[in-house]
């Protein structure tokens, strides 16, 4: 069982970015077996698999996420190969193949010299949403913002902590933290969008992976009805699980041809300008990335 200390030893986050965006690439491709997400209890329980046909690699994993709870993810990650099996703590593999993901993301839809972030949640997502920004782009800049000020001036003293090079401050709300940015991560569980259209630059990537029920909601509709591009995991996920997508589909204000699937758009770059936003419920084939560079690692 590798912990979470033995997975952030064996796979840094770069080496995460680079997996991921081989690993869609791969999808896109049809390389992968990829059942729907089950989903128990109102999604406190999920199950997620894979299997990487050219080398029948396989990857399970599960999930609890409990409101309120802390830690308020839980899980296990199995990978299976001919050799053996290996299992690792599902949390870390989670949040950072989820951020490699957003990684990827603005590495294909951000402009090269995106130096402002803002940060939207500050949960147990958020902090590697920021690693990833940094992984990509030359972060110089960053606005927290969080529901609870005390926990949001915590995790900026962490973020300061790790990366000093970074000015960060907390914002007094969203529409002030995503004023003036270039790249917007949204890693909250919110119900209702996040901000307004307007709030945002005229050149702005956003990065929403927060939500992964319909109830759920990061991002205003009209953002997505208007956005010059609007990539998202995988179509049939999100019109499943994405709140904000579905709501801006069945409203009108998106057509589902409208949606960009992330594999596509890695082998067919879209023109980067304007607002482009990378909306993700997370997909089993980043756990099999991950699981695959650690296996790669060897014992620990």
């Amino acid at each position: 069982m590798l912990d979470a200390h033995a997975v952030r030893a064996a796979v840094p986050m770069s080496a995460a970015v680079d997996a991921v965006r081989e690993a869609f690439l791969d999808l896109a491709a049809g390389r992968f077996v990829m059942p729907q997400r089950l989903s128990f209890g109102g999604g406190t329980t999920l199950v997620m698999s894979a299997c990487h046909t050219p080398t029948s690699t396989t990857v399970v994993k599960t999930l609890s996420l409990v409101a309120g709870r802390t830690p308020m993810i839980l899980g296990t990650l199995v990978w299976n190969t001919a050799a053996g099996q290996l299992v690792a703590d599902a949390i870390e593999v989670t949040t950072l193949r989820t951020g490699a993901a957003s990684g990827v993301a603005t590495d294909l839809l951000a402009p090269a010299s995106a130096s402002r972030l803002a940060l939207l949640g500050t949960g147990a997502q958020a902090a590697d949403q920021v690693r990833a920004m940094a992984a990509v782009r030359p972060v110089s800049r960053l606005a927290v913002f969080g529901r609870d000020p005390s926990r949001a001036h915590g995790f900026a003293d962490r973020l300061r902590a790790e990366f000093p090079g970074i000015a960060t401050r907390v914002a007094g709300s969203a529409a002030d933290a995503v004023a003036d940015a270039e790249i917007v991560c949204c890693a909250t569980s919110s119900s209702t969008p996040l901000f307004a259209v307007d709030d945002l630059p005229e050149q702005v990537h956003v990065n929403a992976i927060g939500s992964y029920l319909p109830s759920m909601r990061e991002l205003p509709a009209e953002l997505l009805g208007t956005a010059g591009c609007v990539v998202v995991d995988q179509v049939e996920a999100v019109l499943e699980e994405a709140g904000e997508v579905i709501h801006a589909v069945e409203s009108g204000l998106m057509k589902r041809s409208s949606l960009v699937e992330f594999g596509d758009a890695l082998r067919t770059p879209p023109a980067v300008g304007g607002r482009t936003v990378f909306k993700s419920v997370g997909l089993a084939v980043q756990d099999w990335a991950i699981a695959r560079l650690l296996g790669d690692a060897g014992p620990r």
